[in-house]
């Protein structure tokens, strides 16, 4: 841990920012409020409450629940579920246990023809999903959870990752902001102990500079030649020539580099621009020192180029999810040039 703190602080030209207080030269983006008498939601993020009978939890269906929600965060060191999970019934589930942030209801309806599941929103406290799956028998719920796993974990997921990027956006790195703004165009907004930035060319770099854990959000860019550039090769050729440049170890021979076997690069659309998510490992070359990265690659259609936005976690012998997960909460800040933001008092509104 000595080691990468040296690190940031030899190779870093460091920059202890101001703290992020009121500024009225950054905007302050206003979103969906908690209902009126409605209640704060307990519990920690990404934990699930599931509201069933006994019966139904040590049955069919609720085994394959629990399959679903303990599969485990594709793309990190160590094995860790998706969530944490508790169960009670239904009689328990009262004005104590109602306010619980993300809930599961597993129920049978005589009423029900096939297997379905709905979804509600601040009923009891806000923030809150609610997510009921019914079905005729526990039999055809068993086998329709199994079928819904991708929709179940990412509604679940993509909640708390919209919840933590909405408290981001009221409560941020200001200097941070205002260094991405100046270098490359764009917002973002990432937590406030992110205190320590390196500027280099095309790239800035900001940590925490933690004592037992060390979070990092990292901005780069190259220019936009053609649609060839999102493939997985190219990703990892050019991640590699960024960090090897920008983030060296405490040896001359010692820098940043990219696990080639294990990287995983998807499609996906965030606010109506196509965008490439990559998950993997990063390493130092030639050092033992490594951690799970997630990143996505956007076009800037403004100044024909490719911004990276990525976070990386180093955190050695420690449980990486929630860490990883807060990163990319930040990621989906990111406002290229073209998207501007127009606050009606409520929530802001993104358009192109």
């Amino acid at each position: 841990m000595k080691r990468f703190v040296n690190i940031l602080m030899m190779t870093l030209a460091v920059i202890v920012l101001a703290s992020c207080s009121a500024n009225p030269d950054v905007p302050k983006r206003r979103h969906h409020k908690r209902p009126l008498l409605v209640p704060a939601a307990s519990g920690n993020p990404y934990e699930v409450l599931v509201v069933t009978e006994d019966s139904m939890w040590n049955g069919y269906a609720g085994k394959a629940l629990r399959v679903v929600l303990n599969k485990d965060v594709p793309m990190l060191p160590q094995r860790e579920p998706m969530f944490h999970v508790s169960h009670i019934v239904p009689s328990n589930f009262n004005r104590i246990t109602n306010i619980f942030r993300n809930i599961i209801i597993l129920q049978t309806s005589e009423f029900t023809t096939k297997p379905k599941i709905s979804i509600e929103r601040d009923v009891h406290s806000s923030p809150q999903l609610i997510m009921t799956i019914q079905g005729p028998s526990s039999n055809e719920l068993s086998s329709y959870i199994t079928e819904q796993t991708r929709t179940i974990t990412q509604n679940l997921t993509a909640e708390e990752i919209n919840r933590n990027a909405m408290l981001l956006e009221d409560d941020y790195n200001i200097a941070f902001y205002k260094k991405c703004k100046e270098m490359f165009g764009c917002e973002m907004f990432i937590p406030q102990d992110l205190l320590k930035m390196k500027e280099g060319k095309d790239f800035l770099w900001a940590s925490n500079d933690g004592l037992s854990t060390i979070q990092n959000i990292v901005v780069y860019s190259y220019p936009y030649v053609s649609e060839k550039v999102f493939t997985h090769d190219n990703y990892i050729k050019l991640r590699d020539r960024f960090m090897k440049e920008n983030i060296p170890g405490e040896q001359p021979n010692q820098y940043m580099t990219t696990n080639h076997d294990y990287v995983l690069t998807t499609a996906k659309s965030i606010m109506g621009r196509y965008v490439m998510e990559a998950r993997g490992f990063w390493e130092m070359k030639n050092d033992m020192m490594g951690g799970p990265f997630v990143s996505h690659s956007s076009v800037d259609t403004v100044n024909n180029r490719i911004i990276v936005v990525e976070g990386f976690v180093y955190a050695p012998e420690k449980m990486k999810r929630t860490m990883i997960r807060r990163l990319e909460a930040a990621l989906y800040t990111l406002r290229l040039p073209k998207e501007k933001v127009e606050q009606d008092g409520s929530e802001s509104k993104i358009q192109n």
